[in-house]
């Protein structure tokens, strides 16, 4: 995700800097490199020295003769992005205000002026994050295209947000705008259809593949909608689903409605539904149920609307030819754009192998499904 990409890290006085060590450290296992500037407050709650371990570089603690924060943020400069990270309330409003009297805002007004993107990592306790003068200030800060990372809104604190969020938002601000705001539409996972009030009908999908192909459109640069049954998540707008039905509902909302420009129909939809029984069902009798067909989904999608559809087709055979031909059919049937086949013993795996099928051609992908999913977002900007 940030293989060869340069991150000058600002950290400020707030008590969140504890964290900056494991972020550092994230950003380097994300394939950055590190350089950090400390302000003198942050210096009294996390050590230099620390940084410098996690960086695997020399701190800047204070500008010099040999005017650090042009090295580091000029328009020549080593940086391709500044992430100020905590960035408290304080850091914030001189941002704004151009207001150059610390490493880290120095080297901010330089990054600003030199167009070097910009990312903030806000955390402060929440009367402060919500005092109006520091809402105006980031407002403001925003339209000269600063990114900010939400905090997580908890125990009466703006607490920093994770950094996996951070180091998502660092991806958005550095990778090519592949996708320049356009809506992408990703369901993810499984879905269930109630036998009664305790039980369901679902399958064995993590939603791990969804997840990555949603957060690799985030951050190639488009407004992501996911469609899935799970929680919040940074990178996207959130539509919670449960049923087959549902799920269906959720994406034609969007395309009928012209929201979304494409998508990704990466989740396990239930093929059966049953009516569900109103009472617990008693254990240790006979049983029979009757299953009824769901539509399919991306059958739904495309006779709603006129957008590049990409499938994906789960197979038990283990034949890549099998395998093929039933993508195939799939890709003529709902006229999608590709479709990614896969052995559907790999669920639940953080690992795969894949077939990206089109009408002439066939290529074979073999790896991590965050890799995956870039790869998916990668040639559905293509498409568009």
């Amino acid at each position: 995700m940030l293989a060869g990409v340069n991150v000058a890290l600002g950290v400020t006085g707030s008590i969140a800097a504890v964290k900056v060590v494991e972020l550092a450290h994230e950003l380097r296992r994300r394939g950055a490199s590190v350089r950090a500037v400390m302000t003198e407050s942050a210096r009294s709650i996390v050590h230099p020295w620390a940084v410098e371990f996690a960086t695997d570089s020399p701190v800047v603690t204070e500008i010099t003769g040999q005017v650090e924060h042009v090295e580091l943020c000029g328009r020549e400069g080593w940086a391709d992005v500044l992430l100020v990270a905590p960035a408290t309330a304080n850091t914030v409003g001189k941002m704004a205000g151009a207001i150059d009297d610390s490493p880290v805002t120095t080297c901010a007004t330089t990054a600003l002026g030199a167009d070097v993107p910009v990312v903030v990592a806000p955390a402060m306790h929440e009367p402060m994050y919500d005092h109006p003068g520091v809402l105006d200030a980031i407002d403001r800060v925003e339209s000269w295209g600063v990114e900010f990372v939400d905090p997580r809104i908890e125990e009466g604190k703006a607490k920093i947000a994770t950094e996996d969020a951070i180091a998502l938002d660092v991806a958005r601000a550095t990778s090519p705008d592949r996708f320049a705001g356009a809506n992408v539409v990703v369901t993810s996972g499984a879905t269930s259809e109630p036998v009664d009030p305790v039980r369901v009908l679902s399958n064995r999908a993590s939603g791990k593949t969804g997840r990555a192909v949603a957060r690799a459109c985030y951050a190639l640069g488009a407004d992501v909608t996911l469609v899935h049954r799970g929680e919040d998540v940074p990178y996207a707008e959130v539509a919670e689903v449960e049923t087959a039905a549902e799920m269906t509902e959720a994406v034609l909302d969007r395309v009928e409605g012209g929201a979304a420009d494409a998508l990704v129909s990466a989740a396990a939809v239930s093929d059966y539904t049953v009516e569900t029984a109103d009472e617990k069902i008693r254990s240790g009798q006979d049983l029979t149920l009757d299953l009824t067909p769901t539509p399919k989904l991306i059958d739904a999608a495309r006779d709603a609307g006129d957008l590049p559809i990409v499938g994906f087709k789960a197979e038990t055979s283990g034949d890549d030819e099998a395998m093929v031909a039933a993508a195939r059919e799939t890709l003529r049937r709902a006229d999608l754009s590709f479709v990614v086949a896969n052995d559907a013993s790999v669920m639940g795996d953080d690992r795969t192998r894949t077939l990206f099928v089109r009408e002439n051609s066939t290529r074979e992908y073999e790896g991590s499904k965050d890799e995956l999913g870039w790869r998916v977002a990668e040639q559905l900007a293509e498409e568009l």
